[in-house]
């Protein structure tokens, strides 16, 4: 062996075993003295590449440390920072597993966060109450703590579960050391193996310098994580007050325009139009009875129930909400005066309502109640001047007639000249409304009127009833903006016939709506019999009546497409005659034949009897009337 050979076993990184193998060779033909000095060579050999192979594993090390730090450095995640701190101490200290306990101010106890190499399920869940356990004398003494044997270490404080997780994991060897943070300790990183293994001193030092590493690192991730929830936190109120200057701009706006509409004099339907167009939905407002005050932008009906609602509005003095069939929202405010219901405002949205959105339909039905309890005034005060003359005459004509001559005089109407009776039914607006809005147009007529039985009575001059009942209630109509379907009688000439003609003017109201014809007009002539058979009859008797005499034929044409009801009624005109019904029908005698057959098959061959024959006839002209209304 020579020093050259000596030299190029280190240039080559040779192991310990290359160099043992060159010194036996060389004992074997080199004298005592050459020997001696050969050994010396190979000792300062043995210690140089001792001291080579330090500084290349110390090199790795701290090679591995910038990484780390560079690593961490560049992560901003909370749970990422931690897998890359667990996983690089146990790559750099070739350990079976490693894992990271943090401490749990708030529990006082300490919790695994983040493991590497982990095999079982209990292990990564392990709590450990302070000062237990290789981390408990970790962070109760802040510096590194190391076993060969875990389970057989006097000097830890055991817990039998933690045990438990320990032999199921099959840990031995551990080693921990503290994250120290200004000096106090917030946690510890931990590295074990799965048999026996001392921990060298450059091994405690190397896992302490990435611990250092990774608690500046884990310290700057959670500083990262607070900064980005602040400000997203600021961008959260900042899109609030965003929202709320809208949400004001817009209450500011709903506001200006609801005055509007009641220094303008509107009305009910004028306050949902603007309620519709402020908050982008539906509006419907109903009376306490439920009938239909005023729609906005939206179908006749809410499509739901909101019997709940109302009650809760009531009760609780705040809108309520009732979501549809598909999943629309209703919100419900309800208008009244102390304890007594004026109206229910109903806002219908395919999204649920804010807060400001809530306060704007409240404020709508205070506006809402305010108009009503103004219009109720009006009407009231309407009635007080002309309606009690008119309750009064309509309740006893023959008390004292000179006396209603001389109160009418008063407010410019006269009783013996000719007079036209209207009885007036307004739909889907309040009465007290419609009544005063009636009262207003009889002043211009020199007329009377009032609420009577819930329908508005007009008296006014005229000679033509139908005439003039056509130019009032049109009048009407347009100032309400809905139908109404009037009786009207005359003329009348004295207190004793105009109350007679109220009577009359009733009966042909009551007709009209037995009959469903909403939104006509009709006078005794128009009615004909029909007057007396249905004034105290509703479109349901109607209806009852229609099916017992005429069922089977309306409902054969119903379903075929039929005309046998036309051809039966046809045949009641003419007296029976084949050919006239055919010709006015434009059909062939023998077609007509047949229908009559049928019709017999249908009601009976018992139809033609006179008894029989009446029903039918006035079933048919009920039917006919309807007819006419469609």
């Amino acid at each position: 062996m020579t020093r050259r050979s000596l030299i190029e076993l280190l240039d080559d990184e040779a192991p310990p075993a290359k160099f043992y193998e060159q010194l036996r060779l060389a004992e074997r033909d080199t004298d005592a003295s050459e020997l001696e000095r050969l050994r010396e060579e190979f000792a300062v050999a043995m210690r140089v590449r001792s001291r080579m192979a330090w500084q290349r594993q110390h090199e790795s090390e701290l090679r591995a440390l910038y990484e780390t730090a560079n690593d961490l450095t560049a992560l901003r995640d909370v749970d990422a920072v931690l897998s890359a701190i667990v996983h690089r101490a146990r790559q750099l200290l070739a350990a079976d597993l490693g894992y990271l306990s943090l401490i749990d101010e708030a529990q006082h106890d300490c919790y695994i966060r983040t493991t590497d190499g982990s095999q079982s399920a209990a292990f990564p869940t392990l709590r450990l109450p302070l000062g237990t356990g290789v981390l408990g004398m970790v962070i109760h003494n802040p510096t590194p703590y190391a076993t060969d044997d875990y389970l057989a270490e006097k000097g830890i404080v055991h817990l039998e579960h933690v045990d438990a997780a320990t032999v199921t994991e099959g840990i031995r060897a551990v080693l921990g050391v503290p994250l120290l943070l200004n000096g106090v300790v917030t946690g510890a990183l931990l590295v074990a193996n799965r048999s026996k293994r001392t921990f060298s001193h450059d091994e405690v030092a190397l896992l302490s310098s990435l611990a250092a590493h990774a608690a500046v690192a884990l310290e700057n991730a959670r500083l990262f994580e607070e900064t980005r929830s602040a400000v997203r936190d600021l961008n959260q109120v900042n899109a609030e007050v965003r929202a709320y200057t809208v949400s004001l701009e817009l209450a500011s706006s709903a506001h200006d325009r609801l005055a509007d509409v009641l220094l303008q004099g509107g009305g009910i339907t004028d306050v949902a139009r603007v309620l519709a167009d402020v908050l982008a939905g539906q509006v419907w407002v109903f009376d306490p009875s439920g009938h239909n005050l005023a729609v906005a932008s939206g179908a006749s009906e809410p499509g739901v129930s909101l019997d709940a609602a109302v009650a809760e509005a009531l009760k609780t003095g705040h809108s309520a909400e009732v979501t549809t069939a598909s999943g629309d929202v209703r919100a419900v405010a309800v208008a009244r005066a102390g304890s007594q219901h004026l109206a229910t405002v109903v806002l219908g949205r395919s999204v649920p309502l804010g807060d400001v959105d809530r306060r704007i339909l409240e404020r709508t039905a205070v506006v809402t109640g305010l108009l009503l309890m103004f219009q109720r005034t009006v009407a009231e005060a309407e009635q007080r001047v002309r309606g009690d003359l008119l309750d009064d005459l309509l309740s006893d004509p023959h008390r004292d007639p000179d006396s209603f001559r001389e109160r009418a005089r008063r407010h410019r109407a006269d009783l013996d000249a000719p007079q036209v009776v209207i009885v007036a039914r307004v739909h889907a607006v309040e009465r007290h409304r419609g009544a005063g809005v009636a009262a207003r147009l009889v002043t211009g007529y020199h007329g009377l009127s009032g609420l009577r039985n819930g329908d508005v009575v007009l008296v006014v001059p005229g000679t033509d009833p139908l005439g003039t009942a056509d130019n009032i209630i049109g009048r009407l109509r347009g100032a309400i903006g809905e139908d109404v379907t009037a009786g009207v009688a005359g003329p009348a000439i004295g207190p004793g016939r105009i109350v007679e003609s109220y009577r009359e003017a009733q009966q042909c109201l009551a007709a009209l709506l037995a009959l469903d014809r909403h939104g006509e007009i009709a006078d005794a002539p128009t009615l004909g019999f029909a007057r007396f058979l249905l004034c105290r009859a509703d479109a349901a008797e109607v209806d009852d009546y229609l099916q017992r005499v005429l069922g089977p034929v309306l409902t054969y044409d119903a379903r075929r497409g039929t005309q046998l009801t036309a051809t039966l009624d046809a045949w009641f005109a003419v007296g029976g005659g084949l050919n006239a019904v055919g010709a006015g029908l434009h059909v062939h005698p023998n077609t007509v034949a047949q229908r009559l057959e049928r019709v017999g098959a249908l009601l009976g061959n018992q139809w033609r009897r006179p008894d029989r024959a009446l029903d039918i006839q006035l079933a048919l002209r009920m039917w006919r009337m309807r007819q006419d209304r469609d």
